[in-house]
């Protein structure tokens, strides 16, 4: 289960000197990116307008055209990536089995409880510190897998352009931002549950939405920025049709934002965040240097239809019964787990936040088997926005081209079954018959 994060804002002062320092280390940085992209063999067959205006009016036919243009060694690779994500999920369940046990067993979690009343001298103040404290446990145990699937597999499949050091040092600091998060939470369910006794999972699921609601609103303006720089986009082709777009279809936002993903991958993504009459317009430097002006506009599109169509509020809304089912069978599972390992945990009761790894783990384990459900409420929802993008851009190949361009990092096809239960996006296939769908409508070339 996911902890929560949070971050205080960072105030640099920056001299002529340091600006002309960090632009020879973006073009750095940049340089690298190009040549790990190369290095990782993802090569897409390249194309011209002719091409393209030749393509059968039939989309199944114009998707075919499209898929052919992925060489079988990139297919093979993207596939064997991203199944191998299928695994990971489930050794991350699996691991955090392990901490729960680790921690539960021989009252390690109750006699650190009661270390951090000694130290914290409160309910409020020990329940902080023990969720401080079992974060960083957790990343003790973990750290092997963590290192493996966020630095090892990214260099080996050609995605990362960090080195270890560098990776090291941006998992000290999102550790650091998970224990002062999950502090300030695990002390206010732990007090939400003291005062709601049997009933603690209803009000539970109530702050666990406003939680995430905090998290949602905070995470661009005090999160993200810890780990990239965001700059407007110089002027010109590109800033001119994405706030033309945005403008047209009531997005309130004066300027668009690039920030620097290629110091860390080399992926191309790209998000308008934002609520309540808030937005932001951002995409990465991959993207912009990476793809064509039509792909942007077609990229960009599909996100300015998440922030029109009120996606994060839906996806709120639709996660929401999904979280008080998931704080019910809690309630249940926790009932009879305390009873049976009470005097092995030294905790019997659910108000005692000494069992805290063992609801983690129950909430994992549900979480896991409702993945189904949430990716399918994404995937419905990304369909949405394609759709919105196709309708708003006008670029159903500018569209095309930027699905296979993911297909570095995403599986190009996949049955239904297996798209059902792993993908929260619909396979590259699916997307780009979408748009030959829209081109062949429109009567598009």
């Amino acid at each position: 289960m996911k902890t929560w994060l949070t971050a205080a804002t960072l105030a640099l002062s920056l001299t002529l000197a340091h600006a002309a320092d960090d632009a020879a280390q973006a073009q750095a940085q940049a340089q690298k990116a190009d040549a790990t992209a190369q290095a990782s063999g993802f090569k897409i067959r390249p194309v011209d307008d002719a091409w393209r205006a030749a393509l059968p009016r039939d989309a199944e036919a114009a998707t075919q055209a499209y898929m052919d243009r992925l060489p079988a060694d990139v297919v093979a690779k993207s596939d064997a990536y991203y199944t191998g994500g299928y695994w990971l999920q489930l050794w991350e369940m699996l691991f955090g089995l392990v901490v729960a046990a680790i921690l539960m067993s021989g009252r390690r979690a109750a006699r650190l409880r009661d270390r951090a009343l000694r130290v914290g001298g409160g309910p409020v103040r020990r329940d902080m510190l023990f969720g401080a404290t079992y974060v960083l446990a957790s990343a003790v145990i973990t750290l092997p897998l963590a290192l493996y699937s966020g630095w090892w597999r990214e260099q080996a499949y050609g995605m990362s352009t960090q080195t270890l050091l560098a990776w090291l040092g941006e998992a000290a600091l999102s550790q650091g931002l998970d224990m002062l998060m999950m502090g300030i939470v695990v002390a206010g369910l732990y007090a939400v549950i003291r005062r709601a006794g049997e009933r603690w999972w209803i009000w539970g699921t109530a702050a666990g939405i406003a939680a995430l609601i905090v998290l949602i609103a905070i995470s661009p303006v005090l999160i993200q920025p810890l780990f990239n720089t965001y700059k407007p986009v110089e002027d010109g082709p590109v800033k001119t049709a994405v706030l033309q777009m945005a403008h047209a279809n009531g997005v309130p936002v004066d300027n668009v934002y690039v920030f620097d993903a290629s110091r860390q991958t080399t992926r191309i993504s790209a998000n308008v965040s934002g609520m309540l009459g808030s937005a932001a317009v951002r995409l990465n430097d991959n993207l912009l240097r990476r793809t064509s002006e039509a792909e942007i506009r077609a990229v960009m599109s599909h996100e300015l239809g998440h922030y029109v169509m009120n996606h994060m509020a839906k996806n709120i809304a639709m996660l929401t019964p999904l979280l008080f089912v998931g704080f019910a069978v809690a309630a249940w599972a926790m009932k009879r787990l305390l009873a049976r390992f009470a005097t092995a945990t030294g905790v019997s009761r659910i108000d005692d936040v000494a069992g805290l790894p063992m609801l983690v783990a129950v909430f994992s384990i549900f979480f896991t088997l409702a993945m189904p459900i949430n990716h399918t409420i994404t995937r419905v929802q990304e369909i949405e926005a394609d759709r919105f993008g196709l309708n708003l851009s006008r670029e159903p190949h500018g569209f095309a081209e930027a699905q296979l361009r993911l297909v570095e990092y995403r599986k190009a096809d996949a049955g239904a079954l297996e798209e059902f239960v792993f993908f929260h996006h619909p396979t590259t296939r699916n997307r780009i018959l979408d748009a030959m769908r829209y081109r062949e409508a429109m009567g598009t070339p």
